[in-house]
């Protein structure tokens, strides 16, 4: 059964996870307010914000005055300087240094494996503290280097086409280990201010040759690159100029802390990335994407993937809980849309399922219908072991694109990147993590049940 938009005004923003196969990650023992417990009882402040560090600090024994003064300068050596080691806020007095390196930690996700295509697209391997692992990868171009972020262990929505989607759902992760990628990334393109004096291992993984290859337009993470008028990167030579939360998982299941993880990644005391630079990626959780707008206020793409209820259904099943109508009027809806500012829909190219003229059409007729600021991107299916999909042909994928086109929307096809490291749209998905094609379609018949 389908909810209408207005059924659930106010879901909580934990909200539950469609079907019985994988439930709402249930909290870890000991998590305090988005802080994992260290066995030493120190505490990590990556992914905390200004005042929280402050009580922190006031609840170890500096008063109120104090905490706020050292609250501020820690914050800024953290996000702004990306320093991992007290001992390096030269503005902090030296006997203060000692005083918190005992009692806090600055984090960052451990590096598993750091694997670099022959296109100069990267991934990492990443474990959280309680061994769980997760990717990120990072796509270069000749004039943007764009980030895709994870905010999940794994994922609960099974979209077939998608390797991560064959993942069990394990947990949310916190919002230190969603900023704590792009630091990590940061601290591995020695991207910090004054990285040239104090250059980082962060992976060994810093190869200039290879950051900047002459390859084509951005191509994995599906964004255009049209309305990018907003903070040209030139100015200070940076190379992750842009993320994309279309990692593993599905962010809107994870909101308060993909939202908090954001805000200091937006904030300009912080690591001061502009929200014009920042997309958020779902496949449809429609109660969630107007409070998407209104709190974080971040570029909005959405995995539309079909334009038929009984294809999207079958390839992206989240589509039986909220139906392409209610996904496109709550993108009709989404705070901040406009001509400037346009909708991204995702659109992965499924041989013989999705990608005839009158798909085409059909995609045409809707954006049109619901006046959407849109732009869509075509995606070439990339292939994974037991995927139940082809690759649409190169010709069918132009003609496609040249309806879409025809009809005045912007209709790029993506040329996959990082492919041969599995770091393309729709492969990541960790080692530890292999299904047989049984067990995948088991999965899946048991989620779309649970979905009807």
């Amino acid at each position: 059964m389908q909810h209408s938009t207005h059924d659930s005004p106010s879901l909580p923003a934990n909200m539950p996870i469609a079907g019985h196969i994988d439930p709402v990650p249930v909290p870890r023992p000991g998590l305090v307010d988005g802080v994992t417990p260290r066995e030493d009882g120190r505490v990590d402040l990556i992914g905390l914000p200004k005042k929280q560090i402050a009580a922190l600090f006031e609840t170890a024994g500096l008063d109120v005055k104090a905490a706020k003064l050292r609250a501020k300068q820690v914050y800024h050596w953290l996000y702004h300087r990306g320093v991992t080691d007290f001992e390096g806020m030269t503005d902090i007095a030296k006997t203060m240094r000692p005083w918190l390196a005992e009692r806090f930690v600055i984090g960052r996700p451990e590096i598993v494996e750091a694997q670099v295509s022959t296109d100069g697209t990267r991934k990492w391997l990443l474990r959280t503290a309680d061994n769980h692992d997760f990717e990120m990868v990072f796509i270069p171009d000749a004039d943007r280097g764009t980030l895709c972020v994870s905010s999940q262990v794994g994922c609960t929505l099974n979209c077939r086409f998608c390797h991560t989607g064959t993942m069990r759902l394990v947990r949310n992760l916190t919002p230190g280990e969603i900023v704590g990628q792009v630091m990590l990334a940061r601290d591995s393109l020695n991207e910090w201010p004054n990285a040239a004096q104090n250059p980082r291992d962060g992976g060994g993984l810093h190869q200039p040759s290879v950051l900047q290859p002459e390859a084509p337009a951005f191509a994995g993470a599906h964004l255009d690159d049209e309305d990018d008028d907003e903070g040209a990167y030139t100015a200070d030579g940076r190379l992750l100029t842009n993320i994309v939360m279309m990692g593993m998982g599905e962010p809107l299941y994870n909101f308060d802390n993909v939202r908090d993880a954001l805000k200091l990644v937006m904030d300009g005391d912080g690591l001061a990335l502009s929200k014009r630079r920042i997309t958020l990626s779902t496949s449809g959780v429609v109660p969630m994407m107007a409070r998407a707008g209104e709190e974080i206020g971040v570029n909005l793409a959405v995995s539309l993937h079909a334009v038929t209820k009984p294809v999207r259904d079958e390839i992206v099943p989240i589509n039986r809980k909220y139906g392409i109508e209610e996904l496109l009027q709550a993108c009709a809806d989404y705070p901040g849309a406009s001509n400037a500012r346009r909708i991204t829909f995702e659109y992965v190219m499924l041989k013989d399922k999705n990608d005839s003229d009158d798909d085409a059409r059909e995609l045409v007729r809707l954006i049109k219908q619901y006046k959407l600021p849109a732009k869509v991107n075509l995606i070439p299916f990339n292939p994974w072991e037991g995927a139940p999909y082809e690759c649409s042909t190169p010709e069918r994928i132009k003609a496609f694109a040249k309806i879409v086109f025809a009809a005045g929307i912007s209709a790029p096809v993506r040329t996959p990147r990082g492919r041969d490291i599995d770091a393309a749209c729709g492969q990541l998905k960790t080692a530890a993590e292999k299904k047989s094609r049984a067990e995948l379609d088991r999965l899946a018949e048991e989620k779309m049940a649970a979905l009807g």
